[in-house]
């Protein structure tokens, strides 16, 4: 099977998404699968050449919706040389221009949404949600109205995707979706971590990885875990704040708020054996998001064995709670204090068994097999016969 996976972009600073993108896509092309990507980058772009699939890259488009005529001309013009075409997310021109490029052709599409329709963005942003009113109707409704099939990562990714639009028409499918596990020595990866974090050898921490965004909870963790480091009476926790940030006004914000809590580490953007290293080295995994389609991160902490402390706002924490991977609480200031002070308070052959649950966990619900598995009926199934009367 050939497949063209249209995404906005490739550059991993932007989160999840791209980095399982890739994975999948490996694990596609070892089974003799052929898969390229179709990206509103510049061709000149580093991360571009830095991807291991080949890259259509054909921006840059205009403003942050990326709109080029360059892009649905190019699938007009190829899209028969591939059996399907995945769109991974939503409100940009890589999910508009491959429907603009595709009706009324036979060649199947399927959309990840990936959380883009999770009301939360509609309660937190709603001058931006009005914007997307506008274009909702003409655009994103279309997109997924003559889909093959709209993919969901969860049951609760597709509950929430009903409730932001009141005009909403398309196939659902929930699909299993995951991550690979690490490829590197853990015991080198750790050590490659504390080479560059020095001050942290020897020392329990509980990591945060992931973009610094308001959503992700960034300044509720902080301001917790000042709260709560002096309730680790034998050894304090540290915190490592691990990410890349897009808005420099945010990241001095957070700064700010981590000059009255000692033990606060912020690293950048960690990649590679690295980042692995840091997952394998820290005593837990803390995510207190406010919205969280599938979080990456968290399964990338389950698959080095370390337990996840998750707001109930990421949309996998039924798996985590039912495996006992970790704990769950709400995604306020009080649920977020919950979760590090019942970390503290867990006894240390307790934590030794939730990180052997937390191997499980991903074995049994995210290893990247499993998902390719899953996507792969769906497509099997499905490009077999395409909807022969696509809308015009």
């Amino acid at each position: 099977m050939k497949i063209l996976r249209s995404i906005h972009s490739v550059n991993p600073a932007l989160g999840g998404p791209i980095e399982s993108v890739q994975q999948s896509s490996a694990v596609l092309t070892q089974r003799g699968h052929h898969v390229e990507i179709i990206s509103l980058d510049a061709p000149a772009d580093s991360w571009v050449r830095d991807c291991p699939l080949p890259v259509h890259a054909l921006g840059p488009g205009r403003g942050s919706y990326g709109y080029t005529p360059r892009f649905s001309c190019w699938i007009k013009e190829q899209h028969v040389k591939y059996d399907a075409v995945l769109i991974q997310g939503l409100w940009q021109y890589s999910s508009f221009g491959v429907w603009r490029a595709l009706r009324g052709t036979p060649t199947p599409y399927f959309v990840f949404p990936h959380g883009m329709l999770d009301p939360w963005f509609r309660r937190t942003y709603p001058l931006k949600h009005l914007k997307k009113m506008l274009y909702w109707p003409w655009a994103e409704y279309r997109v997924l109205r003559d889909a093959e099939a709209v993919l969901f990562t969860s049951e609760e990714e597709r509950r929430l995707a009903r409730e932001s639009f009141s005009m909403y028409r398309c196939n659902e499918v929930v699909v299993s979706y995951g991550t690979a596990a690490p490829q590197f020595d853990l015991t080198e990866a750790r050590e490659d971590f504390f080479i560059g974090f020095p001050q942290l050898r020897g020392r329990r921490f509980l990591l945060f990885l992931g973009r610094l965004h308001e959503k992700k909870g960034c300044e509720l963790l902080i301001q917790a875990f000042s709260a709560t480091r002096n309730s680790a009476v034998n050894q304090p926790l540290d915190l490592v704040v691990a990410g890349p940030c897009a808005d420099e006004g945010y990241r001095k914000h957070l700064l700010r708020i981590a000059q009255s809590a000692a033990g606060v580490t912020f690293t950048g953007m960690l990649t590679g054996k690295r980042k692995w290293g840091a997952f394998s080295a820290a005593d837990g995994f803390i995510l207190p998001s406010h919205q969280e389609n599938f979080g990456i991160a968290v399964v990338e902490a389950l698959a080095c064995g370390t337990p996840v402390l998750i707001s109930n706002k990421v949309n996998i924490w039924r798996e985590i709670a039912l495996d006992q991977a970790g704990y769950v609480e709400n995604d306020d200031f009080a649920g977020t204090v919950r979760l590090i002070d019942r970390w503290i308070g867990t006894a240390s052959n307790d934590r030794a068994a939730m990180k052997e649950n937390a191997r499980k966990c991903f074995a049994r619900c995210f290893e990247i097999n499993r998902a390719t598995d899953s996507l792969l009926k769906v497509l099997a199934d499905r490009t077999a016969f395409p909807r022969e009367n696509r809308r015009s």
